[in-house]
């Protein structure tokens, strides 16, 4: 009887902890994305946005509207590997909104020649035609 109870609780616990298959698509996204920027690769970087007029990007410098505007402040702004330098993102709280939209905060870091930097970010994500994307990224 005791081994049959030791049993049920570590299953029980184990759903308690296991990570939802919205939650683990969406760190594949995040990762994918990492990866791209490492190897210095933007337009696989941007696969993980939403290809919108309505995708918003919050940054330092102010709002931009729109995907290729959004792509093009990335291809101005990071135009070296040395600006590029090495990504690492640190999750910090994943938060479902609803059925199909998610939060996500976390701190982002850039290791690189030119000087470091690094703050933090909070992502909405929306599955749409099934595959999840950034529809709007606030990152300081």
């Amino acid at each position: 009887m005791k081994s049959w109870i030791s049993l049920l609780m570590l299953f029980l616990g184990m759903q308690v902890f296991a990570q939802h298959p919205d939650e683990l698509a969406i760190r594949k996204v995040l990762s994918d994305q990492q990866d791209a920027w490492n190897q210095g690769d933007i337009d696989a970087f941007m696969k993980g946005y939403w290809k919108s007029d309505s995708l918003l990007f919050i940054g330092a410098k102010g709002v931009t509207y729109g995907f290729t505007n959004t792509y093009e402040r990335y291809k101005k702004n990071y135009d070296s590997p040395e600006k590029m330098g090495q990504l690492k993102f640190d999750f910090l709280h994943f938060l479902p909104l609803s059925a199909n939209t998610w939060m996500i905060v976390g701190k982002w870091q850039l290791t690189r020649p030119v000087g470091d930097v690094g703050g933090h970010y909070t992502l909405i994500f929306k599955k749409i035609n099934g595959q999840w994307l950034i529809v709007s990224d606030h990152t300081s």
